[in-house]
């Protein structure tokens, strides 16, 4: 059983910055490569990738929506994860949640193996 838990939304500007923080928690192997990412999913909109990043190397991916604008990172050594969101608009909003995956990394919902319980970011206008 592993557990995710997110902090760090809240209320922002339109160009102002977040971080979210995702612990993990629970039965995890130090040399596990399983990817780590964050997912968003605004009202009556489908769950959307973010951002992952593999859990040895570092690689990341992002979809063209986000790209430049936010950062994803990981310390190992902390089972943690981030995600630094800048330039925030209001297209943004949305629920966010951490995600780890059944592979090295992913892009969609059915990579995912676990979930966080979310966290909300508002971006006003």
């Amino acid at each position: 059983q592993v557990q995710l838990v997110e902090s760090g939304g809240g209320l922002v500007h339109a160009g102002g910055s977040l971080r979210l923080s995702c612990v993990v928690s629970g039965r995890i192997l130090s040399n596990e490569n399983l990817g780590m990412g964050w997912f968003r999913q605004a009202p009556g909109k489908d769950r959307e990738f973010v951002a992952a990043i593999t859990w040895i190397g570092g690689s990341t991916l992002y979809p063209p929506s986000v790209e430049g604008r936010f950062d994803i990172s990981r310390d190992n050594a902390k089972n943690t994860v981030f995600l630094q969101m800048n330039s925030l608009k209001p297209e943004d909003t949305a629920v966010y949640y951490c995600a780890r995956g059944r592979g090295i990394i992913f892009t969609d919902v059915a990579g995912v193996s676990s979930w966080g319980q979310g966290t909300q970011v508002t971006v006003s206008s």
